[in-house]
């Protein structure tokens, strides 16, 4: 088989543009049979040329060639591990099965995603560094903006964590992959299609309405804001299919004596997110074919002129947007708790309270989506269960704050550069919740809605909270990834420097909104101007030490320290197999006998791995054809 019909990207070159071509001859055929003017609409045109495109990329890849081959009735090997583990770098760039690969490739690629992301917010500081417009025209700003929005959200912060969960889930319940290893890869797929429709639109002049896409200013965005919706559909679906698999996996596949209160706790985390995964999403993917619908099929959903409403599309999104914070670190939080038990060598303090504090988030979530609208107007009998129910939301949180306090306490604490940023993040993120029940009350809400005090709380909860938990979780588990220890010299000034400059980047816009900033725009009044060139200076210095964390891992990688099996000294399973993990996991199915964090029991055990069994049948043919 030549390489352009062999499933890699090279096939990718013509199956996504052979779709697309297809896909633009049908539509012109039946805009010409059905009357419809003028034939060649470009937009609709370019719209169903990016979905053909996008589903002729995950052929290309190899997607549909299992499927295709079951359904066609040929003859398929469940011997066959042609597509699972990866024997060289080249593997990461093809369709692959093991959920260890994918896990990999979802970090690597996402965190490309987050510099993209974090170059887009350097050059709109750049603009904002002093007053007056010196580097953006106000629709460059609103693309950047916007663009950064987008992407930090729902091709970084979303599905970084399916790719530590890929990776590290499977391996803590003791099972061989996920439960459907090809939907999980297909899954990993639909992000490379959802990052480039979203950064093509800079090609038609991107879209200018904010991570949001908020009526009515999706209307009159150009041909960008379509690539938008259809980018956030594509995210979204990878999103539900990740989710769908977790929700399988930890419910099917844990290993014997793997009960519900043995897990981990970054599985209950896990197993709340999916949950809320699966609930949420097909909300915002519901608005968003709708407002696109409303741009290019002339439907009137959220069009005001025809009738539409533009709030059910704000309440739509956010019924979806406040769950997707706790999507966005409810995993985080998993990790946290991972790597404060293994690190202070405690058991996790109030392991039942953290767990059902994950499944009292997901729950609670539902139900303070208005709280993003107490500006937009609603009804005031709404408004104030909405606000309790937002202040109750910070108990289940705060359960998790005494908890991780409390497992530090006394503990015989390792300041390890995972540790730092788990610390660092318990600090940042603490201050983030505090913003967060200020925000909850209704007259400061409203009197503060459109400050920069909102990008203030945001940030805190999504960098100070979100990202500080990633940090902590790619140190904890790089050793059993790559078998070579990290420079914690490298990690230590890593630390330092995003903990400093990430505070005086954000904890100043605090400040800027209470003194009646106003966010979303390019130019401002002098007297904010030192606060901006602060905050500006800041984020580059923050932006630069991002290049030690990479060249540290790139680096450590080849020429590190070789780990071991357990470095930290672990009692979850993942700790039990070799650095990094064989292909196919555990050589025999474990038997789980204890809690998951008996640091300090002496001979406290989470697990047994027995070893293979010989092959005893093999060698007794043997021995029989050598008699004869």
């Amino acid at each position: 088989m030549t390489s352009v019909l062999k499933p890699t990207l090279a096939r990718c070159l013509w199956t996504a543009p052979a779709f697309a071509a297809l896909a633009v001859l049908l539509t012109t055929i039946a805009r010409a049979t059905f009357g419809m003017t003028p034939v060649l609409q470009e937009d609709t045109l370019l719209t169903v040329s990016y979905i053909a495109g996008g589903i002729g990329f995950i052929v290309g890849i190899g997607g549909f060639d299992y499927w295709w081959t079951w359904m066609a009735g040929g003859v398929l090997d469940p011997h066959d591990h042609s597509t699972h583990g990866a024997k060289s770098w080249r593997d990461y760039f093809l369709f692959n099965t093991d959920h260890k690969v994918i896990g990999i490739q979802y970090i690597v690629f996402t965190f490309v995603m987050f510099l993209v992301g974090g170059m887009f917010a350097e050059v709109f500081r750049s603009e904002l560094a002093k007053p007056g417009q010196q580097v953006l025209t106000n629709e460059q700003y609103n693309a950047m903006i916007s663009q950064h929005g987008t992407i930090m959200i729902f091709v970084f912060l979303v599905p970084i964590f399916a790719g530590i969960g890929n990776y590290v889930i499977p391996l803590m319940l003791g099972a061989a992959d996920m439960a459907f290893p090809r939907l999980n890869a297909v899954s990993f797929w639909l992000l490379p299609v959802a990052a480039f429709t979203l950064l093509s639109s800079f090609a038609f002049g991107s879209f200018d309405g904010g991570w949001t896409g908020y009526p009515t200013l999706s209307e009159q965005s150009p041909f960008g804001m379509t690539l938008y919706q259809l980018g956030i559909q594509l995210a979204g679906a990878s999103s539900i299919a990740t989710a769908v698999n977790f929700l399988a996996t930890i419910i099917t596949m844990r290993a014997p004596g793997m009960t519900l209160f043995r897990m981990p706790l970054l599985v209950w985390a896990n197993l709340a997110t999916s949950a809320l995964v699966v609930a949420a999403t097909p909300f915002i993917a519901g608005a968003q074919f709708m407002s696109m619908f409303d741009r290019e099929m002339g439907t009137h959903f959220f069009t005001m002129g025809g009738g539409g409403d533009t709030l059910v599309y704000q309440h739509i999104f956010w019924f979806y947007s406040h769950p997707a914070v706790y999507i966005m670190v409810l995993p985080g939080f998993g990790i946290i708790s991972e790597v404060i038990a293994t690190h202070a060598r405690k058991p996790v303090f109030g392991y039942r309270a953290v767990a059902f504090s994950s499944a009292g988030i997901a729950v609670l979530g539902f139900s303070v989506w208005a709280h993003h609208m107490f500006a937009s107007g609603m009804q005031s009998w709404l408004r104030v269960p909405i606000m309790l129910a937002t202040l109750l939301i910070a108990v289940p949180t705060g359960i998790k704050i005494f908890s991780w306090l409390g497992t530090l306490w006394d503990g015989v604490i390792r300041m390890t550069t995972a540790n730092l940023f788990a610390i660092g993040f318990i600090f940042t993120f603490v201050i983030g919740g505090l913003s967060g029940v200020m925000l909850a009350v209704i007259p400061f809400d409203v009197s503060i809605t459109n400050s920069y005090f909102i990008v203030a709380h945001f940030h805190y909860v999504l960098f100070g909270g979100s990202i500080m938990t990633i940090y902590a979780g790619l140190y904890h588990w790089y050793p059993k990834v790559t078998g070579r220890m990290y420079n914690e010299k490298l990690g230590r000034w890593h630390f330092w420097l995003t903990f400093v400059f990430m505070n005086l980047t954000f904890f100043p816009m605090h400040y800027q909104g209470l003194l009646g900033m106003p966010r979303r725009v390019a130019d401002y009044a002098p007297q904010f101007e030192w606060s901006n060139t602060l905050i500006s200076i800041s984020a580059f210095i923050l932006g630069a030490s991002t290049l030690i964390f990479v060249y540290n891992l790139i680096h450590s990688a080849r020429h590190g320290k070789v780990a071991g099996d357990n470095p930290w000294g672990g009692l979850t399973l993942e700790w039990a197999l070799s650095s990094p993990p064989p292909t196919f996991n555990f050589p025999a199915t474990p038997r789980v006998i204890g809690g998951p964090y008996r640091y300090g029991e002496e001979g406290a055990r989470h697990a047994i791995v027995p070893e293979p069994e010989p092959a005893v049948v093999e060698k007794t043919y043997a021995a029989a054809g050598d008699q004869a």
